[in-house]
């Protein structure tokens, strides 16, 4: 009877089935009215009801929610809240990203689109029953302590088994037909199959006048400079011409080091009447570097903007002398001098002479030596307990005023300018203003110009480098596309 029990899953009112097929009618009527003294049967029958999927644990429904077809969980995601809960656990959708969608799991993580001299910043990310490819954009100009904007340019759907559903995101009329091809594994291109989506009732004009609200926030009626409506009449034509058909190759955060002189990042960053653009800031031993991952006609993304000298500490003049240009000049031009003759003298040259008392501060080391940069000179300044107040020179342009009027540190380095196309290229000096943790300037000496930057404050998944090389060879192709 309680072999039977198991295999038939019966209470003690039913009886066996497997017994009343073999019986007849009286039979059955006389074993019914007997009691059924089966010690073992009696503990199986009596006991619990069976057990609701609800009151499983969240882990054991993670498992078995993993292992359904992909077209199963939107209706399960409906059943209830715990559901619909549990299924925005990313340990589901990082399993379905390697067994569903194989295919696509190499392009989570951050890229950087081909879209000419302005680049610009892709995250792809699992975003519940997507993987969604979303562009970061900058705030509006000149609010460059606003937060990133982002748009989304692509979805795959988490739902067939053996293929994925792609939709094409950009435009205004809504998800359509796309197509994302993994050209390797760090390089894959997307394709819009209905381009028709993109365009407007209105035509170009219209599309030009929504763009322009979206990219800048304002009327180009608003924007009196006329070379800036140039640069941005322009850019609309140049990037409205990909409608979404984009090769994109992968780009790594930059790792950090204890001796850091803050920790490296992605930066806004405002740039005259290009407005603001996204930089990487790098740390290279007693180098830092700024690379373009958002860029103009002149420097174009991928280009190295600023690479600042971390030996080379520059104290500023007090207030009243920091105000005026030539003052500052001549103490950076003399520290570029410096740096001249130490490169025509050639590697194993002496160490660099002290610098005099306004091109350099603090003691030196105790072994003659400057102090060193990073991490070591902000633990100095910040022990001294005093900063250096900071005010633009005469006749320096921002387009941000709202900067810091204290500095922690200031070192000398040199900014990358060029002519219309990338043309004559050549590095000029100027001074790397640290503020504070997320902030920073550049201090552009021949344009009479200053850059104001601020961290990026978002969180990237997937988008550690492997490796210090696998980073620097990053770097060196990223910019080997615009040289």
């Amino acid at each position: 009877m309680a072999v039977c029990a198991r295999l038939c899953g019966v209470g003690p009112a039913r009886g066996c089935r497997r017994r009343q097929q073999r019986r007849g009618p009286a039979e059955t009527a006389a074993a019914d009215s007997e009691a059924d003294t089966d010690p073992e049967e009696e503990r199986i029958e009596a006991g619990p009801a069976r057990c609701s999927l609800l009151e499983l644990p969240p882990e054991l429904l993670v498992e078995i929610f993993a292992s359904l077809p992909g077209t199963d969980l939107p209706s399960l995601a409906q059943v209830c809240s715990r559901f619909r809960r549990i299924l925005h656990t990313d340990t589901i959708w990082r399993r379905r990203c390697r067994e569903v969608l194989h295919r696509y799991r190499h392009i989570l993580g951050l890229w950087q689109p081909d879209i000419g001299p302005y680049g610009g910043l892709l995250n792809v990310v699992v975003d519940g029953l997507f993987i969604i490819g979303w562009m970061y954009l900058p705030p509006h100009d000149p609010h460059v302590g606003d937060p990133m904007r982002f748009k989304p340019l692509f979805r795959i759907h988490l739902m067939e088994r053996k293929s994925a559903t792609v939709e094409c995101m950009y435009g205004h009329k809504g998800p359509h037909n796309g197509h994302i091809q993994i050209v390797k594994r760090d390089e894959f291109s997307t394709k819009c199959n209905q381009t028709d989506h993109h365009r407007m009732s209105g035509g170009r004009q219209e599309e030009f006048r929504t763009w322009l609200r979206e990219e800048w926030g304002r009327t180009l009626e608003d924007i009196f400079h006329e070379h800036m409506q140039e640069l941005i009449l322009m850019k609309f034509i140049y990037t409205s011409q990909y409608d979404n058909c984009l090769t994109y190759r992968r780009i790594y955060l930059p790792p950090s080091h204890p001796d850091d002189l803050i920790k490296p990042g992605l930066f806004k960053g405002t740039y005259g009447s290009h407005g603001l653009e996204i930089v990487m800031l790098s740390f290279h031993g007693s180098r830092a570097r700024g690379t373009k991952i958002t860029g103009d006609p002149n420097i174009p993304a991928g280009q190295q903007t600023v690479e600042i000298d971390l030996q080379r500490r520059i104290q500023l003049p007090d207030v009243e002398n920091l105000r005026n240009f030539n003052e500052l000049s001549r103490i950076v031009l003399e520290v570029r001098e410096q740096v001249r003759q130490e490169q025509e003298a050639g590697e194993g040259a002496a160490p660099p002479r002290e610098p005099s008392a306004k091109a350099a501060d603090g003691p030196p080391a105790k072994d003659g030596k400057e102090p060193g940069g990073g991490a070591e000179a902000a633990e100095q300044s910040a022990s001294s307990g005093q900063g250096q107040p900071f005010v633009l020179p005469v006749g320096v342009s921002s387009r941000n005023e709202d900067y810091p009027r204290t500095c922690r540190l200031c070192f000398y380095g040199t900014g990358l300018i060029a002519g219309h196309g990338f043309t004559s290229p050549e590095r000029t000096p100027g001074v790397f203003v640290l503020f504070d943790e997320d902030r920073f300037g550049f201090l552009w000496l021949e344009l009479k110009s200053f850059s104001l930057y601020s961290r990026v404050q978002a969180t990237f998944q997937n988008a550690a480098a492997p490796s210090p090389q696998a980073f620097d060879e990053m770097l060196r192709n990223i910019q080997s596309l615009t040289s």
